[in-house]
């Protein structure tokens, strides 16, 4: 009796993390007609990228200091401390019992930043060159990095965040996050490492990635017979985490 529970169990699992790239992966479809349109039929919005990073570049020449926070913000919030943040939350999830959400917060992480690394690949778009650069940055531009993890990493916490918050906390925790996304995306067009529609490509991105999962982890959770939830208002699993943060 107790090997069928387990069979099921791990069976519904595998359900759900199948699921759940299946969706990340759908939003990236979506995605790469957006980028080729964006990129290669030379839309209106490549003027206002020169235009903004001329003048941007210009601000930061003429202000050092200014330009020396942008840098630090850029990578105070970069890829590497939001992926650390997310598994070590995933980490303290295992330990208290809710390795699903464990596993949405993971995928949705791992997904994301791939499926980003695979359109700067299949779009290849060249950064911007600028004179006397006062920040360098590797490989290609179309979507930034920085901004796809930032969306993804605030994303995913205040999701998970979201049941032990009151109205008020809810609503402050969705303004820190669009006020770090929409920071970290300024440091990298003012730092001329990536044009306003890397940044723009970024956002759109990640926000399509964390969409998909949690619509396919709500999908799941109905599947399972479980009370219909809101993820934007309740968060992903909102049972699980209240049982989670009661027992302490």
């Amino acid at each position: 009796m107790r090997r069928q529970w387990l069979r099921t169990r791990v069976g519904r699992d595998r359900s759900l993390g199948l699921r759940l790239t299946i969706a990340s992966f759908a939003a990236a479809l979506v995605m790469i007609p957006f980028s080729l349109l964006l990129v290669v039929a030379k839309m209106p919005v490549n003027g206002l990228d020169a235009q903004v990073a001329r003048e941007l570049h210009a601000y930061a020449l003429a202000h050092p200091d200014v330009t020396r926070l942008l840098i630090v913000w850029s990578e105070l919030f970069g890829p590497w401390p939001w992926r650390v943040a997310v598994i070590a939350y995933a980490a303290w999830l295992l330990y208290r019992g809710a390795p699903r959400l464990a596993v949405w917060a993971v995928t949705t992480m791992v997904v994301g930043g791939l499926i980003g690394l695979a359109l700067k690949i299949v779009v290849a778009r060249a950064r911007p060159h600028l004179p006397d650069p006062v920040a360098l940055a590797p490989g290609d531009s179309f979507p930034s990095g920085h901004t796809v993890h930032v969306t993804l990493g605030a994303g995913v916490i205040v999701l998970l965040l979201l049941p032990v918050l009151s109205r008020a906390g809810r609503v402050v925790a969705w303004a820190v996050a669009a006020f770090l996304v929409l920071s970290v995306g300024y440091t990298r067009i003012a730092l001329g490492v990536h044009w306003v529609s890397d940044v723009a490509g970024g956002i759109v991105l990640g926000s399509a990635v964390i969409a998909a999962t949690a619509a396919a982890f709500e999908t799941w959770r109905r599947e399972q017979g479980r009370r219909p939830a809101s993820p934007l208002a309740e968060g992903v699993e909102p049972e699980s985490v209240k049982v989670m943060h009661d027992q302490n």
